[in-house]
């Protein structure tokens, strides 16, 4: 199918799946039918079943758009407790179109269970609650995780009963628009592409073997990311690699709370490890996502620094100083790696067990598996030892081109693919080709009059001045956009790292000069690289520092503002604060993110403040 095909398809409104080869250009049409949705006032939400896809699309994770978490089902009180989280009812009640990328990682019991919340939160008993659902992705790829014993035919999205409901109309991308594909294959005989639609179809020549052996004499860049099937291979690597920088190593102890059994069984879905030793020259990647840094799980980059930061969230206590890892990404960008939490929480929500640590592992080396989702320039792989069928197209498919691989060891059975998901591919062309007929029969009058009775289902915008100014501010958005990464990653500007608190006063000075400015708490943590949660400790102490702070612009609506202020006081009134202020409470009886009730606290004091200074100024009079 083309491009243009699909694209026509996506605009009908009807649930899609959308597949292909690599090259084929999945992410480029949901681009372009993100863009088509925006400039008509169609609210799109956007996710993937990984942190490193959903990055890829500027989007969030379908488990925690949707609030499903790592369950997959859920009981009458889970339904009732995600509706009272008002971030997440929201964004689920105004969502008329949801694409969910890299569906292949997604686990059949996740694809029902997003199912029943949409159903169920929407109030519609209608396949997902009626959104136009759009699934992308390559069963080619690996398995999702699932539990002992499960075969793959019971994990993968497509075994799920709501996708028979939704009835998918399928789009199989054919085309191929990788443009160095030609340049490959006249310098070594095959493309890349070439050889990983080979293995699509199980054809692999004896031509495509050699050409995969010869990579072994590639000179890659020292940036290279290392494959390998186990997880004792990857181990041995980084531990050597790091033991080989000179320095001390600074230490990050995990802290844990809860039952010891739940603790052990949290541990075994969490990649960061129990101790996590770090050097300056570290190569790490980031093992859970997080937005206020826009990262994400598998996010990869270097320590260059160790920084002091406040951590008002420290189990030390509030005001307790933690050092902290200073990671340069791969795009330039400078992030500080602040403890995360993974948490376990009953029916009730009530926290029964608890991890917290710096969420960073050793990253010379990493598993075939969580590789997935990732594109590379440059990478050595061994596939000699592989004990999954798939794993050799995943880590092939990794790369852009032949240019970057270097294949260390290889196995003909690395190249094989599970004969099952073969023969669903196979079903799934000619379902395509099946409805790609019908859909042809349709004359360009009676396809306009489909789409734009779509855009008035979802309330969208069908004048055409409009439209176009609309689009016209998406593109000037995108360059812009593009603009500041350029910048970013060609003229880094020199950040102040590894200050102690001490002299924060300089930091706390540009926040505030940014915040004068007229810019908004992201945009002000885009520019300086920093947390949203870090930008917003700096307004907060600035406010302390002057109270005539010119922030108004930034202030939380007043709905939120009145829940947090009720939340506090029920707090404060039960004697939740005796040992200062906790925002975990708060968050957990709201729903609400921690840096909303972060901006909210401080507009809360400053109404305080102002309304004592108008008691003070009355009583003069």
């Amino acid at each position: 199918m083309k491009q243009s095909t699909a694209l026509d398809m996506l605009k009908t409104g009807q649930n899609v799946f959308l597949t292909g080869q690599a090259g084929a250009g999945k992410t480029y049409i949901l681009n372009q039918y993100i863009d088509y949705l925006r400039a008509r006032g169609i609210h799109v939400a956007i996710t993937a079943s990984t942190g490193i896809a959903a990055t890829h699309m500027n989007g969030m994770t379908i488990h925690a758009w949707s609030g499903m978490g790592i369950k997959d089902s859920f009981e009458a009180g889970d339904f009732k407790r995600l509706k009272s989280r008002q971030v997440v009812y929201e964004r689920i009640k105004d969502a008329k179109v949801l694409i969910v990328d890299e569906i292949s990682m997604l686990h059949a019991k996740q694809v029902d269970l997003l199912n029943d919340i949409l159903k169920s939160l929407r109030e519609d008993n209608q396949a997902f609650g009626g959104v136009q659902v759009i699934f992308s992705g390559d069963f080619f790829q690996l398995p999702p995780v699932g539990k002992k014993g499960e075969t793959n035919k019971e994990k993968f999205a497509f075994m799920a009963k709501a996708w028979l409901e939704a009835n998918f109309q399928v789009c199989y991308l054919t085309e191929q628009h990788r443009q160095n594909s030609q340049d490959e294959a006249e310098r070594f005989g095959l493309s890349l592409n070439d050889i990983l639609n080979q293995i699509r179809r199980q054809e692999v020549t004896d031509a495509a073997i050699s050409t995969l052996r010869a990579t072994e004499r590639n000179d890659i860049a020292m940036s290279r990311t290392r494959l390998y099937t186990h997880n004792a291979n990857v181990d041995e690597i980084n531990e050597s690699e790091i033991a080989k920088i000179d320095g001390d190593a600074q230490e990050f102890h995990a802290i844990t709370t809860g039952d010891k059994i739940l603790i052990d069984s949290l541990k075994k879905s969490v990649r960061a490890p129990d101790v996590l030793s770090l050097k300056v020259g570290a190569k790490v990647m980031f093992v859970k996502n997080n937005p206020n840094l826009a990262v994400s799980n598998g996010t990869m980059g270097e320590v260059i620094d160790f920084t002091s930061l406040i951590d008002d969230e420290s189990p030390l206590g509030s005001g307790a100083v933690g050092t902290y890892p200073v990671v340069r990404l791969n795009n330039g960008r400078q992030v500080i790696a602040e403890p995360e939490d993974w948490m376990m929480e009953n029916n009730e929500g009530e926290v029964l067990a608890s991890y917290t640590q710096v969420p960073l592992c050793l990253a010379w080396a990493i598993t075939v598996h969580k590789s997935q989702g990732m594109t590379l320039d440059a990478a050595e792989i061994d596939l000699s030892r592989t004990f999954e069928m798939g794993q050799g197209y995943v880590a092939l498919s990794r790369l852009r081109s032949l240019d970057g691989l270097k294949l260390l060891g290889f196995n003909k059975k690395s190249l094989l693919l599970d004969e099952w998901v073969f023969r669903v591919d196979k079903r799934l062309q000619e379902i395509a080709a099946e409805q790609e007929a019908k859909f042809a029969s349709l004359d360009d009058e009676t396809l306009m009059k489909i789409h734009n009775t779509f855009i008035e289902i979802c309330d969208g915008i069908t004048r055409k001045d409009i439209i176009m100014a609309n689009e016209k501010r998406i593109a000037a958005h995108k360059l812009a956009i593009a603009r500041r990464e350029h910048i970013k990653e060609n003229d880094i500007p020199a950040v102040h790292l590894g200050k102690p608190k001490k002299q924060a006063g300089e930091t706390l000075q540009e926040t505030r000069k940014l915040l004068e400015a007229g810019l908004d708490v992201g945009e002000i943590s885009a520019e300086r690289s920093l947390a949203v949660s870090t930008v917003i400790n700096h307004i907060a102490q600035l406010h302390e520092m002057d109270g005539e702070l010119d922030c108004d612009h930034i202030r939380t609506d007043d709905e939120k503002l009145q829940a947090v202020a009720l939340a506090y006081e029920k707090l404060e009134a039960q004697g939740e604060f005796v040992d200062g202020v906790k925002l975990r409470p708060m968050v957990e009886m709201l729903g609400y993110d921690y840096n909303v009730v972060r901006l909210a606290l401080i507009f809360i004091d400053k109404q305080a403040k102002d309304k004592g200074d108008d008691v003070s100024e009355n009583k003069n009079d």
